[in-house]
């Protein structure tokens, strides 16, 4: 007997309606007030130099820059944490709050569950760092209007050359809002995406908030250095056996050092050609490879 069309996995309404569920849900926690004040707190105290009281030799496009990395720092930091708490916490409060008995029974298929809940940690993610990216710019605008007059006064009174105030000009704008700097917020958001799609993966396995938070953090850990780890391990010459091995590490644990691009746009730098579409590919292969696993795994609980 076929299911009926309203109960097949992946109806979009479904979906939606589990994502903001879950991101109310996650907006009323406590844990990400926290993290919220901490972020802007954070990003706010470059508006007013406090990052550089203890630097006094910062000036110039140095102090762009150090706004420009402390604010992708936070950022980033925010994105892992609560990609990783928040979807830690979801599957054990649902039990615990006997909430997920009362979706399942409906019955809502455990895909469109998973898909959710997902959606609205990603979502809680997405706006956060949007919100976090309008101060940035913001803040950067401003600063950079302030530091390119110095520099632009400063070459004047030394007596450059138009070309040369022109291109310090250019230089120092380059350091300001760029559509480079809202391109490494995204990879930020990506990065934040696979880690927690990772989170919901373990927490399939394990009903124990603290299990997935701690592994989670283990696997993000362990990814910033697997390639490094797989160069020195396997070093030159390696045979066809180990060179799997090391593509079956890089598929249970994300290879997160390939999103480090950030570190040259901080600097003014632009994305290698290609790279931004590679993560986002990349991302999204992830990503679904977790919701499968998630599932299949998901699908074999009895609740």
């Amino acid at each position: 007997m076929s299911r009926p069309a309203k109960n097949r996995p992946l109806n979009p309404r479904r979906i939606g309606v589990i994502t903001m569920h879950t991101f109310t849900q996650l907006v009323r926690m406590k844990v990400f007030y926290f993290l919220g004040a901490f972020a802007l707190i954070l990003l706010g105290s470059n508006l007013f130099e406090i990052q550089d009281l203890g630097r006094p030799d910062l000036e110039g496009t140095d102090v762009l820059r150090s706004i420009r990395s402390w604010s992708l720092g936070t950022m980033t930091l925010f994105s892992v944490v609560i990609g990783v708490v928040a979807t830690a916490l979801l599957l054990p409060r649902d039990v615990e709050d006997r909430t997920l008995y009362t979706i399942l029974a409906k019955p809502v298929p455990r895909l469109d569950y998973l898909i959710g809940k997902l959606g609205g940690v990603l979502l809680l993610i997405f706006i956060s760092l949007a919100v976090m990216d309008l101060l940035m710019t913001g803040v950067l605008a401003v600063r950079t209007h302030f530091v390119t007059a110095e520099q632009v006064a400063a070459a004047t009174r030394s007596g450059w050359p138009p070309d040369a105030v022109e291109a310090l000009r250019q230089d120092t704008l380059n350091q300001g809002p760029t559509w480079e700097l809202h391109g490494a917020v995204l990879v930020v958001f990506l990065r934040a995406a696979v880690i927690a799609s990772t989170a919901m993966l373990i927490s399939t396995f394990s009903t124990s908030t603290l299990f997935t938070t701690i592994t989670g953090f283990l696997v993000y850990f362990i990814g910033n250095f697997q390639a490094e780890a797989r160069r020195l391990y396997f070093g030159e010459g390696i045979d066809p056996l180990e060179k799997a091995l090391g593509m079956a590490v890089a598929v249970i644990f994300p290879d997160f050092q390939l999103y480090n691009v950030v570190d040259t746009l901080i600097e003014g730098g632009a994305f290698p050609p290609g790279r931004l579409e590679m993560l986002i590919g990349l991302s999204g292969f992830y990503v679904v490879l977790h919701l499968f696993v998630s599932w299949i795994v998901f699908a074999e609980k009895e609740f």
